[in-house]
């Protein structure tokens, strides 16, 4: 199996030690990312519709670098920091899945890296 590892300068850098995804084979999986903007390092959260468009676009970002599009999704997990932001999350969230969304769950945690609201891994197939 080919494992090759993916990185995009248009995604914000790793917070520890792990890779922003791994393409192994020909699925790709994508660590979670947060609202943290590429350009300037710092999060973008200003207010959580904001920080979901972020960690989305970060996704995107990460898509793009290993050749796959929001269409080759299969399975994605949100982390909430509050339950009571599901709905605001899902509405940004399902903008990028207009048709056959992917498997998901989402479960609130109790807290999240840099005290972020909303964070989202993915796993990707083509």
């Amino acid at each position: 199996m080919d494992k090759k590892i993916i990185e995009s300068n248009q995604a914000p850098a790793p917070l520890g030690p792990y890779s922003q995804a791994v393409l192994a084979g020909n699925t790709l999986y994508c660590s979670g990312q947060v609202g943290i903007d590429p350009a300037t390092g710092k999060l973008n959260d200003p207010n959580l519709e904001t920080e979901t468009t972020q960690v989305m676009q970060n996704l995107s970002a990460v898509l793009t670098e290993a050749g796959f599009e929001f269409k080759d999704v299969v399975k994605c997990s949100i982390f909430l920091k509050d339950m009571n932001d599901f709905g605001v999350v899902n509405k940004i969230y399902g903008g990028y899945f207009p048709n056959d969304p992917p498997a998901r769950e989402t479960v609130q945690v109790a807290g999240l890296p840099l005290d972020v609201n909303v964070e989202i891994s993915l796993v990707a197939v083509r």
